[in-house]
């Protein structure tokens, strides 16, 4: 199991003695998951905090129209998973599905409410990580409100040029809150430009 790139990421945020290494390592279990297979679905309580070592992956739900909504993707190095479900152990109403071959590290709360207990370092680097989502989440609700779609088209393109060999237009669009069409639309006129 290749746990190096998770040791990394948290050594990024705060550095980690051997003995806090060897927690994650045994703690940590990898997963295999294939193009178009779910981590999550609705209905399902979300029982993992899940880390991408390779693939990338979307979260989503469908509206009562059968409409999917894309509200985040992650590639290598981030985390996926239902916060509120994996926290409140309700029924989720998202899907995460893998749209390529991906390679997973999941921890389950036991054993993350034992990291925090026994290593209480991973306190702070899990609080720094809900902070930096909850940042991300302001801004993108700020945006949505205040942007036109082609400027949040520009915008997701200079945040995340890492996504646009790896997911359809489809599924950015339905994360802008467009229709394809429309997104289509707005790249034609700013490929004129």
């Amino acid at each position: 199991m290749n746990t190096k790139p998770l040791i990394d990421y948290f050594n990024n945020i705060l550095s980690l003695n051997n003995e806090e290494e060897t927690f994650v390592e045994n703690v940590f279990k990898e997963r295999r998951i294939k193009r178009r297979q779910f981590i999550l679905q609705e209905g399902e309580i979300c029982k993992h905090n899940t880390f991408v070592l390779e693939g990338c992956f979307k979260m989503y739900f469908i509206d009562a129209n059968g409409k999917e909504h894309n509200l985040q993707f992650a590639i290598e190095n981030w985390w996926i998973g239902d916060i509120s479900s994996f926290h409140i152990e309700e029924p989720s109403k998202l899907y995460i599905e893998a749209i390529e071959n991906s390679v997973i590290l999941q921890i389950n709360k036991e054993d993350q409410l034992k990291l925090f207990v026994d290593y209480p370092k991973f306190n702070r680097i899990f609080r720094v990580l809900a902070e930096n989502a909850m940042i991300g989440l302001q801004k993108r609700t700020i945006q949505n409100i205040s942007s036109t779609a082609e400027e949040r088209y520009l915008d997701f393109l200079k945040r995340y040029p890492q996504f646009f060999n790896r997911i359809s237009n489809v599924q950015i669009a339905s994360y802008l809150g467009v229709t394809p069409e429309f997104l289509s639309a707005i790249r034609k006129k700013i490929a004129k430009s």
